[in-house]
């Protein structure tokens, strides 16, 4: 299956707020195998987002399980319309972006979230996340709210790093 174009920063389609997922039918079903086609064509990508795409719906992908590290996951998820209830901690990590591929960050996130959303068989789950799985659904959601970790840095000048690239 092809990739998608990712875009990237400062194309103005990645600031639009995603609409909401009325219907998952088959045409939404395709999109989410090519968004996935598209984020395993990234460089170690853990998730994705349907407007990196220019797709603004409020779809996104995260999948932490293949980390070196050990950790506490849910696995492979696919989330239509998610949304965040519940918010506890805060921490500083760095962070990455297929649309923003030139830069990490020092970004401050929740360190727990409590999240509701749809899998594509329109079944509805409310999970509880922690870590760098929660960093990841966090960052991932902000893609739907038009908003990149640039967005969300203290300070450009300190907490702003070019990415290495590793041969």
């Amino acid at each position: 299956m092809s990739e998608m174009e990712i875009l990237t920063y400062p194309d103005d389609s990645l600031k639009k707020i995603s609409e909401w997922v009325e219907n998952i039918d088959q045409s939404i079903l395709d999109f989410i195998h090519k968004l996935e086609a598209t984020r395993l064509g990234g460089p170690g990508a853990v998730g994705i987002a349907a407007p990196q795409v220019g797709i603004l719906k409020r779809i996104v992908i995260v999948d932490v399980s293949n980390m070196h590290k050990p950790v506490d996951n849910h696995g492979h998820m696919i989330m239509i319309n998610p949304e965040i209830s519940e918010w506890d901690g805060m921490a500083m990590g760095r962070e990455g972006c297929l649309s923003v591929p030139d830069f990490t960050g020092n970004v401050i996130r929740a360190e727990k979230i409590k999240l509701n959303y749809l899998d594509p068989r329109g079944e509805s789950h409310e999970i509880e996340s922690a870590g760098f799985e929660a960093r990841a659904i966090q960052h991932e959601l902000d893609h739907l709210d038009g908003l990149l970790f640039l967005d969300r840095l203290v300070s450009r000048r300190t907490d702003l790093f070019k990415r290495k690239n590793y041969k």
